[in-house]
């Protein structure tokens, strides 16, 4: 609990999905927490139609949103659990196909569209007694105090911490008032999103297919719909966005070769720039960058969010660890220790991501891809290793993603 010195323990700036989680994580382990956020979340509507931007919740991340006190409003709202993901290259359609069951586990993942999560995270935040939820504002400037950190808000307020959390997404200005650099690797491609109906239904399967210039995915709505993601040029991405929709299906269909279904109807269109980045440290004193403020990878895997929702068990775990240790005041000291353990994860999943990019681009090597998939598809190994990865259950995944819920964490021992 915050001392008499500090507001709060720890300040969130940015109340997105994983600001939101991080706040819920550490209110639910006593800390006080106060969340700063500049505009106020739409309400979910269970019965209005789904949103164009959804996530692929890995079992990881699920038990994690468990332990923040969101994961029951979501499953209960509009959300679709897949056990089964097939993966193709165009020309070669037999692919490969991951079966939940083969693993152990219960399900794969879970779509579910971004505004769902957010919003019953929020749920958590309004009812919960050591929070403060300042909205809208937005931190204008900090500075490091004795034992703590003090920010100004744009309404005038001032408020000390212990920690001080940048979760305000890719662009965060407080990655940049910190003067932390960034590696970006721009791909000149979108991601052209929007709602599909097939016939038949998507029976409840990932699927994705490898094609010139980038994948095409359908990834399946509680209501049989399908969430497309088509990774194209953007030179290509324009024209696409801008077709009626008869002749957009027109061009789907050809794209998707049946795929779960031939698209009979869609729905409105966005897209969005495709980049590549990586912050050179994810902290800074008592400052910690989580989620997109840290890092932003390709679409390719559908890993953004799990990475986020990682990083913010991560660092509840290392506070908690702290705590526990009797070095709780040593803040820079712990963000240290988080900041090496999920850069040298985040690195490993973009840099793969990166480099599946790169080899599932150019038509050229269409070939290669087919036999590379064939040969992962003979090494149990290798789908093993890849489901697990996915899945948020690797050997250096948060204890609370492994199953270890935050009653047990609360009597973790360091």
């Amino acid at each position: 609990m915050t001392g008499k010195s500090h507001d709060v323990d720890v300040i969130v700036a940015g109340g997105g999905m994983v600001g939101a989680a991080t706040a819920c994580l550490l209110l639910r382990c006593g800390f006080a927490v106060a969340v700063v956020e500049a505009r106020q979340p739409p309400r979910f509507d269970p019965e209005g139609e789904p949103g164009m931007r959804v996530s692929a919740i890995s079992p990881g991340s699920a038990r994690v949103l468990d332990q923040a006190g969101a994961w029951r409003e979501i499953e209960k709202r509009r959300s679709c659990p897949y056990r089964r993901m097939h993966v193709e290259e165009a020309g070669h359609p037999d692919g490969l196909d991951f079966e939940s069951v083969s693993f152990g586990l219960e399900r794969l993942g879970t779509i579910v569209e971004n505004d769902l999560v957010q919003s019953a995270l929020w749920s958590v935040l309004e009812n919960h007694p050591l929070v403060d939820v300042l909205c809208p504002a937005t931190i204008q400037s900090f500075h490091e105090i004795k034992e703590g950190i003090e920010v100004a808000l744009s309404d005038g307020r001032r408020l000390r911490a212990r920690l001080l959390v940048a979760a305000e997404g890719a662009t965060s200005p407080l990655r940049r008032q910190l003067g932390i650099r960034q590696d970006v690797w721009e791909y000149n491609q979108q991601g052209i999103v929007c709602v599909v109906t097939t016939d038949p239904p998507n029976p409840g399967v990932a699927w994705q297919r490898f094609l010139p210039g980038g994948p095409l995915a359908f990834l399946p709505l509680a209501d049989g719909r399908s969430s497309m993601v088509w990774t194209r040029p953007a030179d290509e991405a324009e024209p696409l966005l801008s077709l009626p929709d008869d002749p957009f299906l027109d061009v789907l269909s050809e794209a998707a070769e049946g795929g779960v279904g031939k698209p009979v109807a869609v729905g409105p269109r966005a897209g969005f720039p495709l980049a590549m980045r990586l912050s050179e440290c994810y902290s800074s004193g008592r400052v910690a960058l989580l989620g997109d403020a840290a890092h932003v990878v390709h679409p390719l895997a559908g890993q953004g969010v799990n990475l986020g929702l990682a990083d913010a068990a991560a660092l509840v775990e290392t506070l908690l660890s702290a705590r526990h240790a009797g070095a709780e005041g040593n803040v820079p000291e712990q963000l240290t220790k988080w900041q090496r353990w999920r850069r040298s994860e985040s690195q490993v999943m973009a840099g793969g991501t990166h480099a599946i990019r790169a080899l599932f681009t150019p038509s050229a090597l269409s070939g290669i891809r087919a036999f590379g998939l064939r040969q992962v598809g003979k090494s149990w190994l290798a789908r093993d290793f890849f489901i697990r990865q996915a899945a948020g259950l690797g050997r250096n995944a948060p204890r609370m993603a492994r199953g270890d819920s935050l009653k047990a964490l609360l009597r973790l021992r360091a």
